[in-house]
């Protein structure tokens, strides 16, 4: 599981992710919204850990932003105020989860996981961009109700563009994620090969080259 903590309180964010490290969380930090959109866009994250007070931008507003983005990655808020009000307005519109300050680490992975089930739960149902459709269960892909026959690979690997519509994902995550047994010398023609394949079969333009960050599925 790879999370994203977009915390300013950098003392805080740094044990946060020390601890998920002992626990085989891997997590990367942002501590403003800037560097926050630009962190998320550019990598895939299976859970969005948002402080509720960030300098800069309402987090209303950057839980609406990433929404409208098709972003739908877990959103877990972090807050110190007294009032949930507005947390519960979030979590009607856009968040998933809240979480008080000061809070257990241990209460806070137990939630990180449990949206990463649901979130992944939420992964295996049909995924439909403009007349493809894919189902994760049968592992079966039809472009205008015709199947197409595509290889374990090149499945798993338009799956998983799918599943992150509109997010650039860099060859590495891609490998990691789709082949599993990562070897560097082979990453990058062995992706683009695969790449050019699935777009000969599915269709060119639906698979999008994003220069200096990967491919994504628009």
């Amino acid at each position: 599981m790879k999370v994203l903590i977009v915390e300013d309180n950098r003392a805080l964010a740094k044990n946060i992710k020390e601890y998920f490290g002992l626990k085989s969380i891997k997590a990367d930090v942002a501590f403003d919204w800037i560097m926050w959109m630009q962190v998320i866009l550019d990598n895939h994250y299976d859970v969005i850990i948002l402080d509720i007070n960030l300098p800069g931008k309402d987090w209303l507003t950057i839980c609406k932003e990433l929404r409208e983005k098709e972003i739908n990655t877990p959103i877990l808020i972090l807050t110190s105020r007294n009032t949930t009000t507005d947390v519960v307005t979030g979590l009607n519109l856009w968040a998933d989860d809240y979480l008080g300050k000061p809070f257990d680490f241990e209460e806070l992975i137990s939630r990180i996981e449990a949206l990463n089930r649901r979130n992944f739960s939420n992964k295996n149902s049909n995924i439909i961009i403009g007349n493809i459709e894919i189902n994760p269960n049968k592992r079966l892909v039809t472009k205008g109700g015709e199947e197409i026959q595509l290889s374990t690979i090149e499945f798993d690997l338009l799956k998983f563009l799918a599943q992150n519509k509109w997010t650039p994902i860099d060859r590495k995550t891609l490998f990691e994620n789709v082949w599993w047994d990562f070897d560097s010398h082979m990453l990058s023609r062995t992706v683009d090969v695969h790449i050019g394949t699935l777009r000969k079969k599915i269709w060119a333009e639906i698979i999008e080259t994003r220069k200096w960050f990967g491919y994504l599925i628009k």
